[in-house]
């Protein structure tokens, strides 16, 4: 069973930063794709961000600009580096991962993030 942990989260104050990280385990077939969506309470879960193996990125349209996704290959890692946080980015982060040969797909655990004053 393949597992995905993430880290990352936490409190951050209004403008400030985060930088999640999503490391798969050892047995992920590759190639997958790599992505992040999120959670706010009393919403439905939704796109943020993806990177293929070859670094192609996508993200939603409206957090364009303040997050940016990353991956190292070699560590079967993604990041989501995002930057100038708002109240409504409040969510738990999920990492997803999607595979190109098969159907599986898998997600992580999930990390809190908390923007507020």
């Amino acid at each position: 069973q393949v597992q995905l942990v993430e880290s990352g989260g936490g409190l951050v104050q209004p403008g400030g930063s985060l930088r999640l990280s999503c490391t798969a385990s050892r047995n992920i077939v590759s190639p997958y794709l790599m992505a992040w969506y999120r959670q706010a309470p009393g919403k439905q879960r939704e796109f943020v961000a993806n990177v293929t193996p070859g670094g192609t990125t996508n993200y939603a349209d409206s957090l364009k600009g303040r997050f940016t996704i990353s991956r190292d290959n070699a560590k079967n890692t993604a990041y989501l580096q995002m930057n100038n946080l708002k109240p409504e980015d409040t969510a738990v982060y999920y990492c997803n991962t999607k595979s190109y040969t098969s159907v599986s797909e898998y997600w992580g655990q999930g990390t809190q993030v908390t923007v507020s004053s």
